[in-house]
C-alpha cells in the first residue's frame, strides 16, 4: 500500500550526517514491505555489511525517529516496529497470530471519525488506528 519512501534522502533534508552505516540501514529501512523491529533491521544490514553491531541499529532508529523520518509502533507484540513516516494517513489491520501488518485507507471511515470528532466538539488534527484481527480463512 505505502509507497517506498527514500530514508537516506530524508536524511540529507533534515541535515543528518550520513555515515556508511546509516546508509545501509536507511536502505534496508526503504526497502522494507513489512514494518520490522530492530532485530529484523539489524538481520538485514548485517546480510549488507557485516560490520553493523546491533547498538548501531538501535542508536541510527532512535535518531532517525526523532528527526522525525521514522514513526514507531507498538502492535502488541511486545516489540517496537518501524516504517518510514508519511506524508500521507494510513491505518494499520495487524493479524494476531501471524503478526503481518496490513496498510489500508478507507475515506468512509475517516470521514466518520471526523465526524465523531466534531459531534464532541473537537476539530480532528490527528490520529492513530490500529486494528486487530485473526483472517476468517484461519476461523473455520
Amino acid at each position: 500500500m505505502a509507497q517506498a519512501i527514500d530514508i537516506e534522502t530524508l536524511c540529507h533534508e533534515k541535515g543528518l550526517r550520513v555515515t556508511e552505516q546509516r546508509r545501509v540501514i536507511a536502505r534496508v529501512l526503504s526497502d522494507a514491505s513489512d514494518h520490522p523491529d530492530v532485530e529484523a533491521l539489524h538481520a538485514r544490514a548485517v546480510a549488507v555489511d557485516p560490520g553493523i553491531s546491533i547498538a548501531t541499529v538501535y542508536r541510527t532508529v532512535r535518531l532517525f525517529e526523532e528527526a522525525g523520518i521514522l514513526e514507531r509502533h507498538d502492535f502488541g507484540d511486545g516489540r517496537s516496529r518501524y516504517e518510514a513516516a508519511h506524508d500521507t494517513h494510513h491505518d494499520h489491520l495487524i493479524d494476531v497470530e501471524s503478526g503481518k501488518v496490513i496498510e489500508f485507507v478507507d475515506p468512509d471511515l475517516e470521514e466518520l471519525q471526523r465526524k465523531i470528532a466534531e459531534k464532541l466538539g473537537f476539530r480532528l488534527v490527528d490520529h492513530r488506528m490500529e486494528l486487530y484481527g485473526v483472517a476468517l480463512s484461519r476461523e473455520r
